[in-house]
């Protein structure tokens, strides 16, 4: 096989390269923003804030989903195997990225846009590090997955899945409604 095949390997390599120089670029943009552009900002804040959110819940509520059928795959199985590096790419190229982002770019508009105040925005922030846990027990479970260390069935992984769904309603609605 020659060295510029598209093995797994290489294809996940490009993959996460790609995903860090989208994010690179986006840095990058923002940073113009806040430069060129600082009566706009707010506004372009706002704009990648809500797509980085839409990026990290489509991963938060697609990696539980890919749990549930690698708990009953047969260790070791190819099927096992693909689901591996399928977890792993979406949390390293999708969701740890957007989480990133969208806690850097919600600080800020909490702070520019309300001065963190606000009894719906304290719940609001207090419901993100809820999710935050929840990225960070999907995280782990990813790691024992790929260790094929993972006890629990596919039931518990179909519970699991809703528990962002639950989150992301909930903060939608102090956002948009903001009742205190």
């Amino acid at each position: 096989m020659s060295a510029t095949s598209n093995t797994p390997q290489t294809s996940g390599a490009k993959a996460m390269q790609r995903a860090a120089a989208a994010i690179g670029i986006l840095v990058i943009l923002a940073g113009l923003l806040f430069w060129f552009a600082p009566d706009n900002l707010y506004l372009w804040v706002k704009a990648i804030h809500v797509i980085a959110v839409i990026s990290w819940m489509a991963g938060m509520l697609y990696l539980p989903r890919l749990f549930v059928y690698h708990a009953d795959a047969e260790k070791g199985s190819v099927q096992s195997e693909t689901f591996k590096v399928m977890e792993r790419r979406l949390l390293r190229g999708i969701i740890n990225p957007a989480m990133i982002l969208t806690w850097v770019f919600g600080l800020w508009l909490a702070w520019k846009g309300f001065a963190f105040h606000g009894g719906w925005l304290h719940a609001k922030i207090a419901l993100v590090v809820l999710m935050s846990g929840v990225h960070g027990y999907l995280s782990a479970s990813v790691r024992r997955f790929a260790e094929d260390r993972n006890t629990k069935p596919a039931r518990h992984w179909r519970m699991v899945n809703e528990i962002p769904t639950v989150l992301m309603i909930l903060i939608v609605i102090l956002v948009v409604v903001k009742p205190f």
